[in-house]
């Protein structure tokens, strides 16, 4: 099979761009039932059975979790933490090998994250196992992190260990894959080493899994931005000549430089695939 080729970022990030000549629907994958209805699922396992109700800016999305969830990257014993690791580019080489991990055709973006808006961790982290009722709302999302198994108690003995490699700092951290219809992110890996995390005082490191445009794609939303940003230029270069001109001019291209880096690498919408009949 094919290997996904590497675009290596500043800071340790990596993109994974996967080719489409990889056999597809991936293994973790989403798929529409009906307009209000939708599966996640793993191989043949569903592993989330979601319901939407209302109409307009709010919406309640009813959850039902189900067990058997497989996690897309190996045990990580004491030494191996110990060791540390770059983790995305470690986490991107076991994506890209797992038989049950989300990458299909496109590229991916994983990233080192370590601070999130408040409320994430806490009061939109969905602790209730196996039903829970989330609220989508205006624009679709309400930036949250779903667990796909439940959270282990406090005195759970794996919790108690991993609680020493938060303190000592050797923690690894776990694997959030964002949800663009969601407006946050499914916890792919690490639940015990999260709670864990959380009860040190938290929120847990992570490796954030982000399905980014596709190279034609944003090259031609560049395009567009370019073309518009000309005009502009050109209609500001066409007025008398002062301070104020000049300003303008230093901020538009400011902006139109930082919307440009950012293009290849911001979030994609997460796709839906045709119910697989498993």
């Amino acid at each position: 099979m094919t290997r996904a080729t590497r675009e290596p970022l500043p800071g340790g990030g990596v993109v994974l761009a996967v080719p489409d000549s990889r056999p597809g629907p991936p293994a973790l994958r989403f798929e529409r039932i009906t307009g209000r209805r939708w599966l996640l699922r793993q191989g043949g396992r569903p592993l989330i059975q979601a319901r939407s109700e209302g109409d307009g800016c709010c919406r309640d999305l009813h959850l039902r979790r189900l067990p058997g969830q497989r996690s897309p990257l190996p045990s990580l014993p004491a030494a191996r933490l110990r060791g540390g690791a770059n983790w995305p580019h470690r986490y991107a080489r076991w994506l890209e090998e797992t038989a049950h991990g989300p990458l299909h055709h496109g590229r991916w973006l994983l990233t080192s994250r370590t601070t999130f808006a408040p409320g994430i961790w806490d009061c939109d982290l969905v602790s209730d196992w196996p039903d829970a009722t989330i609220e989508l709302l205006c624009g679709g999302g309400w930036h949250g992190v779903l667990p796909l198994r439940p959270l282990p108690a406090p005195d759970a003995p794996r919790v108690k260990a991993y609680r020493k490699h938060a303190r000592e700092g050797t923690l690894a951290p776990v694997l959030l894959w964002w949800v663009s219809f969601l407006d946050g992110w499914l916890l792919l890996d690490g639940h015990d080493r999260a709670a864990a995390a959380l009860l040190e005082g938290g929120p847990p490191a992570c490796v954030e899994l982000v399905r980014v445009p596709d190279d034609a794609d944003w090259r031609a939303t560049a395009e567009d931005i370019t073309e518009a940003h000309e005009e502009r230029m050109a209609r500001l270069a066409a007025r008398p000549a002062g301070p104020h001109i000049a300003r303008q001019q230093q901020a538009l291209e400011r902006g139109y430089a930082d919307v440009l880096s950012t293009l290849p690498y911001d979030a994609d919408v997460t796709p839906m695939f045709e119910p697989s009949g498993d």
